[in-house]
């Protein structure tokens, strides 16, 4: 992950018009839906083919600026590990997704600036996850921020980097079987 996809803060500070915002939003809204319905192909051809997509461990710290180590990982995947996983999905021989999760993704809080390079795009976003499976009354709710480059080519979008940090330290869920 490049050091503009893993900061806080865009690597410049410029804003972007609000036909290329509302396309971002277009994008993270579309995202969102082909999850919730389980089309992961479908969402799967919205990546780059140099994707990272990581999860950097979480620790609570002081100053809160230290409790992010983006030098160990819960999640460290590429476009190849993501096809791997859809496909072991597939076989319905994930034991952590039998039965599959219904969930609810709620996107917002949207900011996106120039990337790092003409064609790049550096969006944060929050995501509040539902998540529930079976007949179990048990649900997950997972909040989390996430850091995304996305290129833009030929009036399309495609997610190059996504860096997710979770709000919680310890996971009350038992798996992160679904895609944040």
């Amino acid at each position: 992950m490049t050091a503009q996809a893993a900061s806080h803060t865009p690597a410049n500070d410029t804003a972007v018009d609000g036909n290329v915002h509302a396309a971002v939003c277009r994008f993270l809204a579309t995202e969102a839906r082909l999850l919730d319905e389980g089309r992961e192909e479908d969402w799967f051809e919205l990546l780059a083919d140099d994707l990272l997509y990581a999860i950097p461990i979480r620790q609570a710290a002081e100053p809160r600026s230290a409790e992010v180590d983006r030098k160990a990982f819960r999640l460290r995947d590429t476009k190849a590990d993501i096809r791997m996983r859809l496909n072991r999905l597939a076989t319905n021989h994930a034991y952590s997704e039998v039965p599959p999760s219904r969930t609810m993704r709620l996107v917002g809080s949207v900011t996106v600036h120039t990337g790092p390079a003409p064609d790049l795009l550096q969006v944060s976003s929050a995501l509040l996850l539902y998540r529930q499976r079976g007949i179990d009354p048990h649900f997950d709710l997972i909040p989390c921020r996430r850091n995304d480059i996305l290129r833009r080519s030929e009036g399309n979008l495609t997610l190059v980097s996504r860096e997710v940090i979770l709000t919680e330290t310890s996971l009350a869920t038992p798996n992160l079987g679904v895609l944040l």
